[in-house]
């Protein structure tokens, strides 16, 4: 009788093992503002463009009410239309489009514009990139942060100062005006980091 010879095939229903994407830490930094408005997070590698903008929008303390895109290098990222092809610009899916994806054109820094009437431009620097074996990230996570950023439709830059002068002197009539148009309390110097961090981690 022959020698009996035991060959351990691999089991198809062994699990395989997840591959964990990096981390990015990125400072967001509203462009114009001074002081400067600025957030510090950290993402996962794994998130879609149309992910980072939720992250953005809710670490700023914007109200997503208003068109955004992304400027990395000479390419744009949004949410592509029939109105984009015909004006022979080309605008990259966000929704297909990891930022883990984009670590060679990112380089540095790119930018996030946020309604196109005011023109919110966000400067992203990628800080560091850390190995996903150092850590694991299941969520964004809001690090840091500095003043409340300008309100909805105030009219970019200039409204904003503007509004920001009208605090300083709410007596005046036309500041009151301004303020009245605002209709809730405004502190320029609060982050509601507890609150921003609680919306983040509902982010997967």
């Amino acid at each position: 009788m022959g020698k009996i010879i035991k060959v351990d095939f691999p089991q198809k229903n062994k699990k395989t093992k997840k591959i964990l994407p990096d981390i990015y830490q990125l400072k967001i930094s509203l462009l114009g503002t001074d002081p400067v408005v600025w957030r510090r997070v950290q993402v996962p590698g794994s998130f879609s463009l149309a992910k980072l903008h939720t992250v953005i929008q809710l670490s700023m303390g914007w109200d997503d009410s208003h068109m955004h895109q992304f400027i990395i290098g000479k390419e744009m990222y949004g949410q592509p239309s029939a109105e984009d092809d015909w004006g022979g610009t080309k605008v990259f899916d966000e929704r297909k489009t990891k930022l883990g994806d984009l670590q060679a054109k990112i380089r540095k820094k790119f930018i996030y514009e946020y309604d196109f009437g005011d023109s919110w431009q966000h400067e992203v620097k990628v800080e560091k990139v850390i190995a996903a074996k150092e850590t694991i990230l299941k969520h964004p996570i809001l690090l840091a942060g500095e003043r409340a950023c300008p309100p909805e439709d105030v009219g970019g830059i200039p409204g904003y100062e503007e509004f920001l002068a009208a605090l300083k002197n709410p007596e005046d009539e036309e500041n009151a005006e301004l303020l009245e148009w605002y209709g809730e309390e405004y502190d320029p110097d609060h982050v509601a980091m507890e609150a921003i961090n609680k919306l983040l981690k509902k982010l997967r």
